[in-house]
């Protein structure tokens, strides 16, 4: 299994990975705050990284044009965890089944999941590599990047265990198609959803 990059100073025997039931037992324990600025990546606990004004605008304005988009038996979570087999991610937009009550006592898995969208200006590598790879490895049909360094909606699709077979770039001037159980439910402008 491939694990995430680490610092060349840190190896692999240095560091202690979770399982996702260990993970969920120490935040069950109040170990951890919910508003704790990391995620479990893979079985490590990594930092999330801060906003900045441009990002949150974006996710809003993301959030916006989704939600207005999305037809009868879909959800948009915002910034929440989903579950994954080695990994509890909070995805900036996951689209769901379901509706604001089907994940009360559960967190989102893959076979809820019809799209995950992250925003990114400064963790754009880790959104493009890692994050791209866990998201295939766990089978999420689709996968957006927002990409805000280069104002432009990077669409990734066909997972397999080794990443996404395709990714398909979408530029300011462009119309990305929202689709859900292969079904197109509209379009996004990209240049509405840029700050």
């Amino acid at each position: 299994m491939s694990t995430l990059r680490v610092p060349g100073f840190l190896s692999q025997a240095t560091l202690r990975r979770f399982s996702v039931v260990e993970y969920e037992r120490l935040v069950a324990a109040g170990v951890f705050d919910e508003d704790d600025p990391f995620e479990l990546l893979d079985g490590y606990l990594v930092r999330k990284m801060p906003k900045n004004p441009p990002h949150d605008s974006c996710l809003q304005l993301m959030d916006e044009g989704v939600r207005s988009l999305l037809p009868s038996g879909w959800c948009v979570r915002n910034q929440s965890t989903i579950r994954l087999p080695q990994s509890r991610p909070e995805p900036d937009l996951c689209l769901a089944r379901g509706n604001a009550r089907s994940y009360l006592t559960q967190h989102p898995g893959p076979e809820d999941i019809g799209l995950l969208i992250e925003v990114a200006d400064s963790s754009l590598a880790l959104d493009r590599t890692d994050k791209a790879r866990l998201y295939a490895e766990a089978g999420i049909d689709e996968y957006w990047i927002v990409n805000l360094v280069d104002r432009q909606i990077e669409i990734y699709s066909h997972p397999t265990a080794e990443g996404y077979v395709q990714m398909v770039v979408f530029s300011e001037s462009q119309y990305v198609p929202l689709v859900l159980d292969d079904v197109q439910v509209g379009t996004i402008p990209v240049a509405e959803v840029l700050p």
